[in-house]
């Protein structure tokens, strides 16, 4: 059953089972066999720690159910810049979408700039979470791939369909 439309919560794991972090709320926008896409704004998260913040500007989410990575498009005033976590495959599970985070990271800013993230933490996780070799050559080559696909502007790193996204999420909320 399709949860187009509806506001959800989205959570994020580590490998060991234990919540990293959580968006209170977020609108879906699209739910299909490879792909929850949601859009936010002024979003409470809440790390697994109990810190509280708030989004700062408006976002277009891309979790793929398939594959090992999410995408955060934030629409700042500059532009919109890509943050990717190279993660396990989003499921939606009672409403809820869940997801283990697996620490690298990579963003992609407006003039094409691209900045590897979180490579100690990772690096540390190996040991801490105990990542098979199997898992950890699926993260790195994962990473390797979105890099690829952001130097080639494929789907979900397009901002003309960010922006129209981003339209249907202003139309259908107001």
């Amino acid at each position: 059953m399709s949860i187009k439309g509806k506001w959800i919560r989205i959570q994020s794991y580590k490998h060991d089972g234990g919540l990293h972090r959580f968006w209170r709320k977020s609108y879906v926008l699209e739910d299909s066999e490879k792909w929850l896409i949601v859009a936010s704004k002024s979003t409470q998260v809440i790390e697994g720690n109990g810190r509280k913040w708030y989004t700062k500007e408006p976002a277009i989410s891309f979790f793929s159910k398939d594959d090992w990575f999410n995408v955060i498009a934030m629409l700042k005033d500059t532009g919109i810049v890509f943050y990717t976590n190279i993660a396990s495959p989003t499921l939606i599970d009672h409403g809820i979408a869940k997801y283990i985070d697996y620490d690298l990271d990579v963003k992609l800013f407006t003039d094409g700039g691209i900045k590897y993230l979180d490579k100690n933490e990772y690096l540390r996780n190996i040991d801490n979470y105990q990542y098979s070799a199997e898992l950890s050559k699926i993260v790195e080559y994962k990473q390797a791939q979105v890099v690829n696909m952001m130097n080639n502007n494929t789907f979900p790193f397009d901002t003309k369909e960010v922006e129209r996204l981003h339209e249907v999420f202003l139309k259908e909320t107001e």
